[in-house]
């Protein structure tokens, strides 16, 4: 059977089972867990048994709310990916072009800083050719590039924006960011420091914003 045919399909019986407050407490238990795991050791490396173990709860019953591996990997994705994207979801035409994109640069550098796990998971998904999570990409993903590059167009036409290619400003955004969760042990070999370190964490913040947005962004006269 085709893996997202399978997925799709056991995500449809987990969502089927009824939920209440206690069932949705384990449900986040076991996505946390599940996160570390998947993180640290790839999917084919974590083990359902420990995460179980991890999130407090036996392996039945967290076969209870994911009934297979893949099923809670798909989870994980996509609540990862929900979160990674909700920054760019926030990225408004009404606001000035300097103001807004500065924001989502912080808000992209604050996940990386708060939920490196999920930034590595990411990562290594795309990394695999997105087997799992390719059909996200595609769809919902690629909906919201949409939208978001057609403001950027609609900046740059009014000269709100140098004509920079939208589609390479959001990924040098989203590249140099996530930099600081992916490579978190190279940033720390380099440097020695990291961003939990307050005063890093804003020098890095105050570069990247000059960086990404001072060539993009038409300084006022």
């Amino acid at each position: 059977m085709d893996e997202g045919i399978r997925v799709t399909r056991e995500g449809a019986k987990r969502r089927a089972a009824p939920r209440t407050k206690a069932g949705e407490a384990n449900e986040e238990r076991i996505l946390d867990a599940a996160l570390d795991a998947f993180a640290a050791s790839g999917f084919h490396g974590a083990r359902i048994d420990a995460i179980a173990a991890t999130a407090g709860l036996s392996k039945p019953n967290l076969l209870y709310y994911f009934k297979t591996k893949e099923a809670l990997y798909l989870a994980v994705l996509r609540r990862t990916l929900d979160m990674w994207l909700e920054p760019l979801r926030e990225l408004d035409e009404a606001r000035d072009p300097r103001t807004a994109l500065a924001a989502y640069v912080v808000r992209k550098l604050d996940y990386s800083r708060d939920m490196p796990a999920a930034s590595k998971l990411f990562a290594l998904e795309i990394l695999r050719g997105a087997p799992l999570l390719g059909r996200v990409l595609d769809g919902p993903l690629k909906a919201l590039v949409d939208e978001k590059v057609a403001i950027l167009e609609r900046w740059i036409a009014a000269g709100r924006l140098a004509p920079v290619d939208p589609h390479t400003l959001i990924f040098a955004i989203w590249a140099t960011t996530q930099h600081y969760a992916d490579f978190s042990s190279q940033v720390a070999a380099v440097t020695g420091r990291t961003l939990a370190d307050e005063t890093f964490f804003a020098e890095t913040r105050e570069g990247l914003v000059r960086l990404l947005l001072d060539g993009a962004v038409p300084r006022a006269r």
